[in-house]
């Protein structure tokens, strides 16, 4: 099985410091759903791992939530791909979950839900937390510009990080 994890905010659709609170605030990236679905179309499974603390904040509900991720798999279609499974932390940053990033907890559920070793498989975000949620489920780090990409380049990677100018030019890699 050929398996990419993804972060969601700063990734797939634009990211807010203010969160991203209801349907028509949630904006794709230029190109992201397009990677999405050349992805998925070239045989591989695209999961999706995101904090989503709005929720434990009372920004919003998970119905909300809910139809971003409907949305998201509504456009996937329409370029001829789907989404695989899609995990979410609706816990806040003081809540002691385990799913919370950069705990493992919801990659390690991909795996489990695939049913597959999690060493070497991609998980691309932008912020420091997704990187070292990469490393502590042996998963390969990677790194886009954009979201949250710029602030965290500008700090010290993890060795090995791949970096990307976005999510288009990740699938573009791997689909060479």
């Amino acid at each position: 099985m050929k398996l990419i994890i993804l972060d969601r905010d700063g990734v797939i659709n634009h990211d807010s410091d203010a969160y991203i609170k209801s349907l028509e605030e949630w904006i794709p990236i230029p190109g992201s759903i397009e990677a999405i679905a050349a992805l998925s179309k070239a045989g591989w499974t695209v999961a999706v791992a995101t904090n989503q603390s709005g929720i434990a904040r009372g920004y919003y509900p998970l119905s909300v939530l809910e139809a971003m991720h409907a949305r998201l798999r509504e456009l996937v279609a329409e370029q001829g791909g789907e989404v695989g499974l899609i995990v979410q932390c609706p816990h806040g940053p003081d809540d002691g979950c385990e799913c919370r990033k950069p705990k493992p907890g919801m990659l390690r559920q991909i795996g489990q839900h695939y049913g597959v070793p999690l060493s070497g498989i991609w998980f691309v975000g932008d912020s420091a937390s997704d990187l070292e949620t990469a490393l502590a489920v042996d998963c390969q780090p990677v790194l886009v510009k954009t979201g949250k990409g710029p602030r965290t380049l500008a700090k010290a990677l993890p060795a090995g990080t791949l970096v990307f100018d976005d999510l288009a030019a990740v699938a573009a890699q791997l689909l060479t």
